[in-house]
C-alpha cells in the first residue's frame, strides 16, 4: 500500500530541460541493478516544472528493460497538474514519445509516496536546493522505500546536461559510488565539476578533503596528458582516467563508461 503521509520536503525552482538528464540516465540504464530487475518501478523524484525528464528516462530505460515502469514525483501540486496533461499529449501519439509509456505523476516529497518498492529512484537537483545538514534525514528516508538491491541516485548538473555528478545509495542508505560524467569536447579541466557536485560533498571541495585532493588529480592527469589530445579529447580522457586508477584511486569501470565522459570511484575514496 502506498504511505498516506504529508509530503516530506519543499518545493524547489523547478528549474527542468530536455536532454538535461542523459547522462545519469544512461548511467541508470547501465546498471545490473536496473537491467536484471523484473518489472522495476523507477522514481523520477523532484521532476520540476515539466514532466519531460520522466519521460525521457522511460524512453531511455525501455531500451535496456522492457519492463520498466517510471514514476514522476513532485511535491508542486501545479507542476503535477501540469505533467499529467503533458502525459495526455503524449497519449495521443504526436509527441516523440511512446504512446504506450508506462509513466504517470503523483504529488510527494522524500517519502516517495508509491503503492510498490521502487528500485530505483532519481533525486536530481534537489538537494542541492537544500542544507547539507538536511541530506542524511533525506536520503534515509528515500533509501528506506527501495527494494533490497536497489539504488537511490542523488546528484546535480548544469542547465544544459553537459556537467553532471552524482552519489548511488542502498536501502540501508550506504554511499556506494561517486559518478562524474562530462562532455568532453572544449573540455577545459575535469574540476569543473566542482560547481555541480552533490550538496553532501560541495562544501568540502577544500584543501584537506578527499573530493578536493580526487578532482586535483584528475586535474593533474589531464593536463599531463595534453599531448594525447592530437588523437582527440576521448583518448585524452581515457588516458586521464587510466593515470587516476595507476595512482590508487579506486576507479571502477572499464574504457566503455570512460569514453562517455564518465568515472566512478568507491565512495569512501571521497567522503567527507
Amino acid at each position: 500500500m502506498a504511505r498516506r503521509t504529508a509530503p516530506t520536503g519543499h518545493a524547489t525552482r523547478g528549474t527542468t530541460g530536455t536532454n538535461r538528464l542523459r547522462r545519469v540516465d544512461r548511467w541508470i540504464a547501465a546498471r545490473r541493478e536496473f537491467t536484471t530487475a523484473t518489472a522495476p518501478l523507477v522514481v523520477d523524484l523532484g521532476f520540476g516544472a515539466s514532466g519531460v525528464t520522466a519521460f525521457e528516462l522511460y524512453a531511455r530505460l525501455v531500451k535496456t528493460n522492457p519492463t520498466v515502469e517510471v514514476l514522476g514525483i513532485e511535491i508542486d501540486a501545479e507542476r503535477v497538474a501540469r505533467a499529467t496533461e503533458q502525459l495526455a499529449e503524449v497519449r495521443t501519439g504526436t509527441t516523440a514519445f511512446p504512446a504506450n509509456a508506462r509513466v504517470s505523476f503523483v504529488k510527494g516529497g522524500f517519502e516517495t509516496p508509491t503503492a510498490r518498492a521502487p528500485q530505483i529512484i532519481r533525486a536530481f537537483n534537489v538537494l542541492r536546493q537544500y542544507d547539507e545538514a538536511d541530506v542524511p534525514a533525506a536520503w534515509k528516508l528515500m533509501a528506506s522505500r527501495l527494494n533490497p538491491g536497489g539504488l537511490l541516485i542523488e546528484g546535480t548538473c548544469d542547465e544544459i546536461g553537459r556537467v553532471s555528478s552524482w552519489i548511488d545509495i542502498d536501502n540501508t542508505t550506504t554511499p556506494l559510488r561517486f559518478t562524474l560524467s562530462l562532455r568532453l569536447a572544449e573540455l577545459d579541466a575535469p574540476s569543473i565539476v566542482a560547481e555541480r557536485l552533490p550538496k553532501a560533498l560541495i562544501h568540502h571541495n577544500v584543501p584537506g578533503e578527499r573530493i578536493h585532493a580526487y578532482l586535483a588529480a584528475l586535474d593533474d592527469a589531464w593536463e599531463r596528458k595534453a599531448p594525447l589530445g592530437t588523437f582527440g579529447t576521448v583518448q585524452r580522457w581515457l588516458a586521464t582516467v587510466r593515470a587516476v586508477k595507476e595512482a590508487g584511486w579506486p576507479v571502477q569501470g572499464t574504457s566503455t563508461r570512460w569514453r562517455l565522459g564518465e568515472v566512478t570511484v568507491d565512495w569512501e575514496s571521497v567522503a567527507p
